[in-house]
């Protein structure tokens, strides 16, 4: 764990422990700090942005009522992601809604393509959509890993604690979903 790591999980001990105390201000320094990442990977789970918001407050009012039982046996980080990621599955399979959205919420064009090249902000475009109606292809179990691994960029043991499975089924389900997006993409491209 670097510095910067062991300062903020720190930090976050030191709010967790304000928060169990009821301290409001506390609670909205977390909320600050996490709103966006949790409302991205719940986009990205459940690929609609009105549902996303929805879903975003849901988790941090649940975390809200249950943050007097946080022992922290892991991270904050890691217990709030596997609150969202359980409200964006347990939404989606309730729903059975699958609705393409861009992976380019939040996320900075690559620096080739940062000029404003009309043909290449165009390409970049049709990439991202190609590649966003591919995972929307994958069945949720595996969406959900290659999502965390790819795009969140969360380490295997961060998506294990999230998802509440072994290791090696996190990196099996990741190995299995990349070969099938593999899969879709030279199906799609041929």
């Amino acid at each position: 764990m670097n510095w910067k790591s062991k300062h903020l999980r720190l930090d976050d001990d030191a709010l967790v422990k304000q928060c169990q105390r009821g301290d409001s201000e506390a609670m909205s320094r977390l909320i600050y700090k996490y709103q966006d990442r949790v409302y991205n990977i719940i986009l990205k789970i459940c690929n609609n942005s009105d549902d996303a918001a929805e879903l975003t407050q849901d988790t941090f009012v649940k975390v809200l009522e249950n943050i007097t039982d946080f022992r922290g046996k892991s991270s904050f980080y890691t217990w709030l992601f596997r609150v969202a990621c359980n409200e964006a599955i347990n939404f989606c399979r309730r729903r059975f809604k699958v609705v393409s959205q861009s992976l380019d919420s939040g996320m900075a064009p690559p620096a080739e393509m940062s000029d404003n090249d009309p043909a290449r902000l165009a390409q970049q475009k049709e990439v991202i959509a190609l590649l966003t109606e591919a995972i929307s292809r994958l069945d949720e179990d595996h969406r959900v890993v290659l999502v965390l691994r790819d795009i969140e960029q969360m380490s295997y043991n961060q998506i294990s604690d999230v998802l509440g499975l072994e290791l090696g089924t996190v990196k099996s389900r990741l190995s299995r979903a990349r070969s099938m997006l593999r899969e879709i993409l030279e199906t799609v491209l041929t």
